[in-house]
Parts: C-alpha cells; structure tokens; sequence
C-alpha cells in the first residue's frame, strides 16, 4: 500500500495542531515563503549560518529521515515473534522564484526520496494469499528504490486568488489530503491511493500533473486536477523516468474544500470526486458477462474507475492560551466503485492532543480506529473458486481466502525530543488481518522517530 510520512496537506494553518503534528515529517510542499527560518528545526542547525543566507535569499534545503519498527507481539498469520523495521530518506529542495527571479506567487520544489526495509506484515500479520489491507509500516511500500518524488512549479495569479501547479507530484498533495503522525497505514496521508491504487499515485511514486486552485472565499476553495496513469513508474528502475510512454489513461480529481473557525478553532472540511479513464478490470465477471471463477480467462474490461471521499478535521480545544496544544478530532471516508474496486468503502476517526502535559508542550497523544471493507464480489468470487476447486480447508494451500472486514486501531505518544527529532511508540491491534476472519487479532508493537537534519 502507497503511503508515506510525507503524504501531507498541502496548506497547513495556523493553530490547527491536528495538522501542525503531521509537519513532523513533511518535505515543505506549500509552505509560505514567508516564514521564519528557526536552525532549531535542523539537527545539522544553521550551517555556520549559510543555510540562514541561502533562506533568505529563496533557497530552502531539506533532508528528512523516518524510521518505522514494527514487532509482532501476539496473533496473526504467522505467530513466531519478529521485528521489521523500514525507513524513507528524502532530500528536498525549495525555490521561492519571486526573491530569486522576481516572479510573484512562484515557487519551485524538487524531492528525491529513497525506500529500504522490510514490512512486518508481509510474513507475520497477513495470509500471504490474501495479503493485508493497511500495514503497520505507512512508510514501506510502492517499491523499495530511489525516486523522484517532486518536480514541480507553482505559480499565482490574482493575488493568488487562483493557483495553477504543474510537473511531477502525486495527487495526495493537494486532493484527499490529510496529515500523518500515526504508523498503521489506515491513518496515514491520503486513503484514496490505498483502495484505489491501479490508478491513483501517492508519494514517494511520482506522475505528470496538473491542480488549479480557486479561492472562492477566504476559507473555502475549489479545485480541479489532471494526472497521467502510468503504472510503469511503479516499477523498480522507473523511479526517474520522465517519458510518458505506458500511459493508460488519465485520473481527474475534483475537491471543494472549507476552511471555517468553529468556536474561534480552525477546522478543514473536504469532499471529492475522482474519475479515471485507465481501463481497470471487473472483479467478479469474465469478459464473457459470465463469472470468471467459471468461465475462466480475463476478467472484463472496464473503461474507468471512479470513488470519492469526505475528510473532516477539526480542533475543539486550546491548552494554556497556546493555539497549537489541545484536542483535534478527525473523519475520513472513501468509497469506491463496485465494479473494479477491491475494497468498496473504507471510514476512520480519531482525535490527537498535543501538549498535553504543561512540562512537554510539543508531545502528542493519537488514538485512531478504521474499518476497511472488501467488496462483496471479491468474497463471491474466492467462494465460488473454492467451490469449483472442490476445497472448503482453509489449511490447504490452494483454498482462496473468503475476505470480508478489516479494523485497524492504534494508539501512540509522541515524544518531542528536539524541535528536530519526534519518537512515537505505538500499540497497534490489527482485527481479522486481510479481511480474513481465520486469521487471529494481531496486536502489534510499533516505534516510529522523524528527523530532519
């Protein structure tokens, strides 16, 4: 499953410490050229003070480092305890173009990132056969290689009442966008790239884009986008290809998006469409109309795939006068086209505190719960292969597995070591693993640290 740590909002606001958290591990993807320059964010600091220069002057340098272990305490596929552990490299770069080149609203990002690592549930959590919804290591997956995950320019008009931004990026920046502190992958970044994944491209995987952005009202915005679908950039080796040959189509998004203050607390409110013009296959039927458990060869040919989403966050309170410490809660739902979708509707909430403790104003606090729902065709087909095969012994080797429901719920504390460094362990409890009901409930131990240098 594609998800990262730097799966982000694009545009974080002040106060709103739900999403103030997930910049923990961001690349700057929108971030005002404005903003102070702080060397305490940087493990590597100030650079003898060039890297304060080079700010001022429209250069912002990053190199993030997130690592994810994961052990298996008790249940699960295979139950012999182990420990996993994967990790994200990202080397970015940030031109503010209208201190160095004197163009108005213009800004310029570049981002390679590197993957390595194992995945705990790829050989403890899940069946093999079926594989797991979510992971508990957001920060493995889509390919462990170099890539070039940003190539991008932004530019405004109108006083930046409208956006246009083109290049190399993934939709998760700017559609379906949501933050990401915890480690399960269900409430990690974008969900859309996770149930729709054949054709919806989230970091560190990169495609030819484009967003445009209207300001409606001060809080509230619309915004359309256009995406190549080229499975080929998913390949190892394809990490920096630029060619768009292997294209199959192209993804079109659309979001409104509602900013308002509840109580004088910041929200952000999200809704979305997504169509895709890739062709995606059928699920269920066979290109002859009939069910391909019995008809056997390809599974029919759709001409496109479509889903939406809902996304809701939410601050509720403040602590000691500080607008960044206190409760946020926070929504997110998906739902997908029966036809070629895996999983057809998937819905998370939870909440976060941050600073909850006067004497460590920067921690933070997270419990999450999901539920990941696999279409009811993908269950009757798996039965109806079972049937056709004559095998009902889940222990046989050839038996499909009958994929109904995931939940996933993970709670951490977030240690905020240095302005530069967060550790937050985690226990997660992964319940019918894959939607596979005869697998036993997983509790899973989790430590998750984020560094810039």
């Amino acid at each position: 499953m594609l998800c990262s740590a730097f799966k982000r909002a694009p545009a974080v606001r002040p106060g709103f410490n739900l999403a103030v958290l997930g910049l923990a591990a961001v690349v700057s993807q929108h971030a005002s050229a404005v903003e102070d320059f702080d060397a305490s964010n940087y493990a590597l600091g100030d650079w003898g003070g060039l890297r304060k220069d080079l700010y001022d002057k429209g250069y912002d340098f990053t190199i993030e480092y997130v690592g994810e272990a994961a052990s298996n305490l008790s249940g699960g596929y295979n139950t012999d305890t182990t420990a996993r552990y994967a990790d994200q490299l990202a080397l970015g770069t940030k031109l503010d173009l209208s201190k160095i080149a004197g163009w108005d609203d213009a800004i310029f990002q570049l981002t390679v990132t590197e993957r390595s690592g194992r995945n705990l549930s790829n050989d403890r959590i899940s069946d093999p056969r079926a594989g797991m919804l979510s992971t508990p290591q957001e920060v493995y997956g889509r390919g462990q290689t170099w890539r070039m995950t940003q190539m991008w320019l932004s530019k405004g008009f109108l006083d930046d009442t409208l956006n246009v931004k083109f290049g190399r990026f993934g939709e998760g920046e700017d559609f379906n966008s949501f933050p990401c502190q915890f480690q399960n992958n269900a409430f990690c970044g974008p969900q859309m790239a996770n149930w729709a994944g054949d054709v919806w491209f989230n970091w560190p995987v990169s495609q030819w884009g484009m967003r445009v952005k209207y300001n409606l009202t001060p809080s509230f915005f619309a915004q359309v986008g256009a995406f190549e679908v080229n499975p080929s950039y998913l390949e190892t080796g394809n990490g920096f290809k630029l060619s768009g040959s292997g294209a199959k189509g192209m993804l079109l998004p659309a979001e409104l998006v509602w900013s308002p203050k509840v109580a004088g607390l910041p929200g952000e409110y999200r809704i979305g469409y997504f169509y895709s013009s890739a062709k995606s296959q059928d699920v269920y039927e066979g290109e002859n109309g009939q069910p391909q458990a019995l008809s056997g060869g390809d599974f029919k040919s759709h001409g496109s795939k479509h889903g939406s989403w809902f996304v809701a966050q939410q601050q509720l309170t403040t602590r000691s006068g500080s607008p960044d410490r206190g409760l946020s809660v926070f929504f997110n739902a998906t739902v997908m086209d029966g036809a070629t979708s895996l999983v057809d509707n998937f819905v998370q909430l939870g909440f976060t505190y941050k600073g909850m403790f006067d004497s460590r104003p920067n921690d933070d606090f997270g419990i999450g719960i999901a539920r990941i729902h696999v279409n009811d065709d993908v269950a009757r087909h798996a039965k109806l292969v079972n049937q056709v095969s004559g095998i009902d012994d889940y222990d046989n080797p050839a038996f499909m597995p009958v994929r109904d429901t995931e939940y996933d719920a993970e709670i951490h504390y977030g240690f905020a070591v240095t302005n530069w460094l967060t550790v937050r362990p985690n226990l997660q409890y992964i319940a019918h693993p894959g939607g596979v009901s005869e697998i036993d409930d997983a509790f899973v131990a989790g430590l998750k640290f984020i560094t810039k240098f």
